[in-house]
């Protein structure tokens, strides 16, 4: 292999990895489990605090390897274009799901917004799954853990009544 086109091959895990940090940072900027969030009455069964950086990077990790494992399988602009629009998207509702809910203090609004964030990283695997069958195994954690984050943030609002 060139080192012009081992170059080529790290490019995109660069800046999937960039791209995942980033998302990372904004989603933790906007994200204050401050006295606010401690006074919020939350289900027994919700994991602690702690968990959810561990979880958060493991799934950024996993997307992005996603991203790049879709991206060596397109074929051509087009398929590169789908692949940035469908992240981008996500990463639109991923943030916004933590300012909604930490930043505006609006549970109920981040619970409406949780279903567009689920259906975009269906719309991920569904989208990629033809470019790389590796991006569903890589995304179906994230699916998961929104799915059961959508079931948290539910039972707060259940729980917190008057928002």
């Amino acid at each position: 292999m060139s080192p012009t086109s081992q170059r080529t091959r790290w490019v995109p895990v660069l800046l999937a990895a960039l791209a995942a940090l980033l998302v990372a940072l904004m989603g933790g900027l906007a994200t204050d489990i401050g006295g606010w969030y401690r006074a919020l009455e939350k289900p027994p069964w919700q994991p602690p605090d702690w968990l959810f950086g561990p979880a958060w990077t493991l799934i950024y990790a996993l997307a992005a390897m996603a991203g790049v494992s879709a991206w060596r399988g397109a074929a051509d602009p087009a398929g590169r274009n789908r692949i940035l629009l469908l992240f981008s998207l996500n990463a639109f509702l991923n943030v916004f799901w933590s300012l909604l809910f930490f930043r505006l203090q609006r549970p109920d609004w981040a619970l409406v917004e949780v279903v567009f964030l689920w259906l975009s990283i269906v719309a991920l695997i569904v989208g990629l799954r033809p470019l790389s069958r590796a991006t569903t195994a890589y995304l179906l954690p994230y699916l998961a853990w929104v799915t059961f984050a959508g079931v948290l943030n539910a039972e707060v609002v259940r729980l917190n009544p008057g928002f």
